[in-house]
């Protein structure tokens, strides 16, 4: 027998989060969250040092590998998506960005009659917002997400802050105020009281749990959308021990389960591109060219040096050092477990200056020798690492299925430097991140350049190192993204309305028809709270 609820919303995530409190608690709603992961992450991730331990392992994620790639010489880079009650938010870097003003009016131009501008975002962004040292207008003081710097910076992240305004980039007090730019440390989803990670369901869901109208079944792998005369009235799902339920939502079934899976479940269930459906064997309710198109993601590329001293986080992780950092933690909520090790950026364009326009790079700098030995050919040790990030790339990727069994990853083609124009651009970002090991005072820290080396000068050898170490920014987005009536390849109405069924919405990554210019956990939070918005209204005129 059949559960039935108002929403039955896929997907435990950031914006499952987000919209699924406002229903409950504004809309009156009976709602019911699915989600495929657990339901708990191990403490640790709750410190801000503690998603290091589980960054590289399948606990809480699922590993895609992805198509070999042409352009990376068939090698096919993996890419981790959140499989936990929280997802993103309860594993990430913590990083709160919420991208270029430009970003938004991009949206816009997909988007008929629903404003996606940053100053409609705005509010939301500020009502979801309480910030330990920003303010109004750009900044909330009063919401439940808390938002503060980190408790600790290393020596190297201070040093790499102050050599990048001596080579002329500003010092940025606040990337948030809609035009990132300059050089400065970042925001971060911390309770600045406590120390710790406030994830999506800190914030929104852990002060409803005893709230009856609230639902929340994890482990349990949603298969199918249920579709009756057109429109979508809930789900089949599996869980861990092979039981087969059903949910039923008289109002909407809302899809929050990311870039990779809201596609493949929309796929599955017939909806997507015709002959993609047909290889499988699976009836086509909706022709939708779009389903699982406009991948999008960030990319990153490092050079690295070793250092004449410790002036970042190298054997902080093991022994005596832990022991220490842990009590100092314990005891004070000080030191280094109160970083996320990622502490400072800076957003530029090496091809112009930044200040005419929006920034096409994020240059992280990382405290320590941050790839592995069997990638440097180095042992690890004291050092520095600066990752050049594409901002927005032109290549474009796709979401496929790889079978009609729903158990079935994703084939997932992320086709990077399909276009050139990617790869020059993070060319002329290596020099400048080369340039930077180069200027006081970081240089006076630098022992020498150990990958690729000094020796890798041409542009022909700096690409090969760049097609070598290219990895994901951890942003895929844009596989189902909005779009006007005359659009072919929009998937979504400007209302996040899915085209062709009735009484669908998504509301996670896969809406941007754009990636924005940073970390993307922000964003996916404002669009899910607007969406409830929208849910809401509709469910007002419903009434009527």
């Amino acid at each position: 027998m059949a559960e039935h609820y108002d929403y039955v919303v896929v997907g435990g995530g950031s914006s499952a989060c987000v919209a699924a409190a406002r229903l409950v608690r504004e809309a009156d709603a009976r709602v019911l969250i699915l989600e495929a992961g657990p339901a708990k992450s191990n403490p640790i991730m709750a410190m801000p040092a503690g998603y290091m331990k589980f960054l590289a392992k399948d606990t809480y994620l699922t590993m895609h590998q992805t198509e070999g790639q042409e352009a990376l010489a068939g090698r096919g880079p993996v890419v981790p998506q959140a499989r936990v009650l929280g997802g993103g938010s309860t594993v990430n870097a913590m990083v709160y960005m919420r991208g270029d003003r430009a970003d938004y009016a991009d949206w816009n131009a997909h988007s008929d009659g629903v404003d996606w501008s940053f100053d409609t975002l705005l509010p939301y962004f500020t009502r979801q917002e309480d910030n330990d040292h920003l303010g109004a207008p750009h900044h909330g003081t009063a919401g439940s997400l808390k938002i503060s710097h980190l408790g600790h910076f290393s020596p190297m992240s201070r040093a790499y802050v102050k050599t990048l305004q001596g080579m002329g980039l500003a010092y940025a007090p606040d990337f948030n105020n809609g035009r990132p730019a300059g050089v400065g440390f970042m925001q971060h989803t911390i309770d600045w009281r406590t120390r710790r990670r406030c994830s999506a369901y800190d914030a929104f869901i852990a002060p409803l749990v005893s709230d009856p109208r609230l639902t929340i079944k994890t482990d349990i792998r949603v298969t199918s959308l249920i579709i009756e005369n057109g429109c979508v009235c809930g789900v089949h799902t599996t869980d861990k021990d092979g039981y087969k339920a059903e949910f039923r939502a008289a109002r909407e079934v809302v899809l929050a389960a990311g870039a990779y899976q809201t596609p493949k479940l929309l796929m599955l269930s017939g909806i997507g591109p015709a002959d993609e459906l047909a290889r499988h064997g699976i009836d086509v309710r909706v022709d939708a060219p779009g389903v699982g198109g406009n991948l999008q993601d960030h990319y990153e590329v490092p050079v690295v040096a070793t250092t004449r001293g410790s002036y970042g986080y190298y054997g902080q992780d093991r022994g005596w050092p832990m022991i220490k950092a842990g009590l100092q933690y314990l005891l004070f909520r000080s030191g280094p477990v109160t970083t996320t090790g990622v502490e400072t950026c800076a957003f530029v364009d090496p091809e112009r200056d930044a200040a005419d326009g929006p920034a096409s790079i994020q240059m992280f700098c990382v405290p320590t020798v941050y790839l592995d030995r069997d990638v440097t050919g180095t042992d690890p040790g004291p050092g520095v690492t600066i990752n050049s990030l594409l901002l927005r790339p032109a290549s474009r990727g796709s979401v496929r299925l790889r079978s009609a069994d729903p158990a079935d990853d994703p084939v997932v083609d992320t086709r990077i430097y399909a276009e050139s124009v990617d790869l020059e651009r993070t060319i002329t970002a290596f020099r400048m991140a080369r340039k930077v090991l180069s200027h006081e005072p970081i240089r006076s820290l630098v022992e020498r350049e150990i990958f690729p080396g000094p020796d890798v000068t041409s542009d022909e050898a700096i690409a090969e190192h760049c097609r070598r170490t290219v990895k994901t920014g951890y942003h895929p987005v844009g596989t189902c993204r909005i779009g006007c009536d005359d659009d072919p390849m929009a998937v979504l109405s400007p209302d996040l309305k899915v085209r062709g069924v009735a009484g669908l919405r998504v509301i996670d990554a896969s809406m941007m028809p754009n990636i924005i210019r940073g970390n993307t956990n922000a964003a996916v939070m404002a669009v899910a709270d607007r969406a409830a918005d929208l849910m809401m209204a509709d469910g007002e005129r419903g009434k009527t």
